[in-house]
């Protein structure tokens, strides 16, 4: 069992790192009490091996920031969970400037100015800072390379953490999906429609299937585009994106996005890659 202990300053960016380590396949818990950590802890080490690696997210406004973080490093230490502590800091003009753009109340101001809060906080948590076994100075750190900061720190994802794609069909004439990070067009190919043996069918069925894949062009396209997306998916993973939705389009989501669909699951579902399809218009005719 693997324990890390994210904190640091308001808005360093706990929460990017929280995210981060979530998406490497850390179980994160949000501001536990001090008092259940070691609870939470030994209940993951029984739990036959599905969480081996815990975080816990803690905050100034937690209790923990007394001796009662010291006392729960120690009572996990003793018991073999020596957990590594991520401080996450930043300048405070960077911190200042962070507050304001988000129009929000340092949690230590109090009646006093954004400043008070931020000199408050850092007095209060640099016994943690020294004790910390990662420090990270946020203060000239995007999103991305924050993200790279933690994943050097505590590791890539765990293998068994695939990058996940959904791949969906669906047809123009019902509007494209919301949620498509990327949309690819079929109706280039001839319409199995308007073959009177085939306008019944599906493109899950091998009838359908074998027309629209052996049409002209077919197999180049899918050739060239299953190439762009593992260029495409790689660069995702290294921006800290492990989620991707494609859509593939035809006219009414029945034939040709079905089959294209189902093709490009079998082409590029791998061992860094776990895909799903999801047929939105099928049947809706």
């Amino acid at each position: 069992m693997q324990v890390a202990i994210v904190s640091g300053l308001s808005g360093a960016g706990r929460s990017t790192a929280a995210k981060c380590l979530e998406d490497m396949g850390w179980f994160v818990v949000d501001n536990l009490p001090p008092e259940l950590i070691s609870t939470m802890v030994d209940l993951g080490s029984r739990t036959s091996g599905d969480v081996t690696r815990i975080a816990i997210v803690l905050d100034v406004r937690s209790r923990a920031f007394t001796m009662d973080l010291a006392a729960v490093i120690k009572d996990l230490d003793a018991k073999g969970y020596r957990p590594r502590v991520l401080f996450l800091e930043a300048s405070d003009a960077a911190l200042i400037r962070r507050y304001e753009a988000n129009r929000r109340k340092h949690p230590l101001q109090g009646g006093g100015r954004l400043a008070d809060g931020v000199a408050s906080e850092r007095a209060v948590l640099e016994p943690l800072r020294q004790e910390a076994d990662v420090v990270v100075d946020t203060s000239e750190l995007s999103i991305h390379q924050l993200r790279a900061e933690v994943e050097r720190a505590f590791g890539h994802a765990s293998p068994e953490r695939k990058a996940s794609m959904t791949v969906v069909s669906f047809g123009f004439k019902y509007g494209l999906p919301l949620d498509a990070d990327l949309v690819i067009d079929m109706r280039f190919l001839p319409n199995p429609h308007w073959i009177p043996e085939l306008r019944d069918h599906t493109g899950l069925e091998q009838e359908v299937s074998d027309y629209v894949l052996s049409q002209e062009g077919a197999a180049e396209f899918l050739d060239r585009y299953v190439g762009l997306i593992d260029l495409i998916s790689g660069g995702y993973r290294r921006e800290g994106k492990r989620y991707l939705t494609l859509a593939v389009g035809c006219t009414g989501g029945k034939h040709r996005s079905v089959a294209v669909a189902e093709e490009l699951k079998r082409r590029l579902d791998a061992d860094t890659l776990a895909v799903q399809v999801v047929h939105r218009d099928l049947g809706r005719e």
